[in-house]
């Protein structure tokens, strides 16, 4: 079969007018894109011609580049078939844990595993507004008992208290920001003391001044939503009317360029701003391992569920660690690094469960 782009949809959808992740921009010296000038209004009709789109692999480069999207319509049954081809190979490569969960669970014996969840579109669906991206009784009540068994760890881009908000569970491991703010429960200790980690608080003052920034900015973009989340920010765009997202993107731009110590990043229809730091959820994963004891222990078994592409630092930590798995959670084929997929939050929760029972029925040794 000759290779072809598979078009990624943030719903999980294969549609007609499917979405084809695009603008690369840049906060150093000049844009890498061509974009659409800035309207004077929300209701100015942009000019066409401003995007651009790139190959799956662009998608996917370790630089973090900050993407819009334009829309491909497609009509030729021949593209619909390789990519039902495409999604054949995909799923061959990155098995669903629920079928290959013997294959796991084998790989975890005489080895202690350690969970570490995203929220958002893992243990939570994606939905339009942020603030109402609340967990089920029934995810929570499998969460805790998760954390029964496993030390776990809900490693998230949110503010830590946000997902605390969400989550409302004590016990566990809570890492916002990317991974940022870290905090664990009062039975952990680490030096006599409750871990806490928060490598970016020299940035607290700059994220405070451009997010009143990007507020004033963006206000006039409806839908546009600005989050605060401590060591990083979000500019959600998923209520944002398509045509606009060039524009929104170059209006973050604008600010941020008077900012080098701070880098923009994308995630599912949110536009990220974190700083500069080497640190990410892959640097979370293994200080957690860390103050859990497990830096260069052979008899840890990590294991990280997430659906988003600030997921694939954790991913790749454990891939080039030979150690422990990643699962996507995704309905549609991406470029990762995880061993292992999962559509949605539904079949997290069956997971999870499983591997509570499977935990439960386990002879102690």
């Amino acid at each position: 079969m000759t290779k072809q782009n598979v078009i990624v949809s943030d719903t999980g959808d294969i549609t007609k007018s499917t979405i084809n992740m695009a603008i690369t921009l840049t906060l150093s010296s000049k844009s890498l894109f061509t974009y659409a000038p800035m309207p004077s209004s929300p209701m100015q009709k942009p000019p066409s011609g401003g995007f651009i789109t790139v190959s799956r692999k662009k998608l996917w480069e370790k630089d973090d580049p900050v993407k819009a999207s334009s829309t491909t319509h497609i009509k030729s049954p021949v593209f619909f078939s390789a990519v039902a081809e495409d999604h054949s190979s995909w799923i061959f490569h990155h098995p669903s844990a629920l079928k290959k969960f013997d294959q796991i669970t084998n790989a975890s014996k005489g080895k202690q595993i350690v969970m570490f969840l995203d929220y958002d579109g893992t243990l939570s669906p994606i939905v339009d507004d942020p603030d109402r991206a609340f967990m089920s009784d029934q995810m929570r009540k499998v969460v805790k008992e998760v954390a029964r068994y496993f030390p776990t760890a809900i490693v998230s881009g949110r503010c830590r208290d946000k997902v605390y908000s969400f989550v409302k569970l004590a016990g566990l491991f809570y890492a916002g920001s990317h991974g940022m703010d870290i905090k664990g429960p009062a039975e952990y200790q680490k030096g006599n003391k409750p871990v806490l980690f928060q490598p970016a608080s020299e940035f607290l003052p700059m994220i405070d001044e451009v997010y009143k920034a990007l507020v004033e900015k963006t206000k006039s973009t409806p839908g546009a939503k600005v989050e605060n989340n401590k060591f990083c920010l979000s500019v959600h765009f998923r209520r944002v009317d398509e045509k606009w997202w060039s524009a929104l993107a170059e209006q973050v731009r604008s600010v941020l360029k008077e900012y080098p110590k701070l880098r923009l990043t994308q995630g599912r229809k949110v536009l990220e701003v974190r700083p500069t730091i080497k640190w990410d959820k892959g640097k979370a994963l293994e200080f957690l391992l860390e103050s859990l004891g497990f830096a260069n222990c052979n008899d840890v078994l990590p294991v990280y569920i997430g659906d988003d592409r600030t997921d694939e630092d954790a991913f790749k930590v454990l891939r080039d660690r030979g150690q422990g798995f990643g699962i996507l959670v995704s309905k549609i084929p991406k470029d990762t690094n995880a061993s292992y997929s999962l559509q949605e939050p539904s079949e997290v929760m069956t997971f999870l469960h499983r591997l509570v029972e499977w935990k439960r029925l386990t002879p102690r040794t």
